[in-house]
């Protein structure tokens, strides 16, 4: 891995520190949502939801997309998915789970 991947990675993991961020990001794994949708189901204000989702769009960690008047968020690809589910099912996983080799 090169210095400027390093500080990319490091980036994306920077901006998914966040709890609401992740939380925004986690809320999109079962489909395209709201802003609306995501400011319900996050609890924060529509203003701080808009801002965190234009910092998860610039490090495309979500796409946007219209349909007619509305946007709505999604996961940008499988990698995004695949990464989240894996660190949950760490989290989830009991501490005294056998280690693998």
């Amino acid at each position: 891995m090169t210095q400027d991947e390093g500080t990319q990675l490091a980036e994306l993991f920077r901006l998914l520190g966040e709890p609401n961020r992740l939380r925004l990001v986690v809320a999109c794994l079962d489909g395209p949502r709201s802003v609306g949708e995501l400011t319900e189901q996050v609890g924060i204000s529509q203003s701080l939801v808009s801002q965190h989702l234009r910092l998860l769009r610039a490090g495309r960690l979500l796409k946007q997309t219209r349909s007619g008047r509305n946007v709505f968020y999604a996961l940008p690809d499988c990698h995004v998915r695949t990464m989240l589910t894996n660190m949950m099912d760490h989290v989830l996983e009991p501490e005294d789970h056998g280690h693998e080799d």
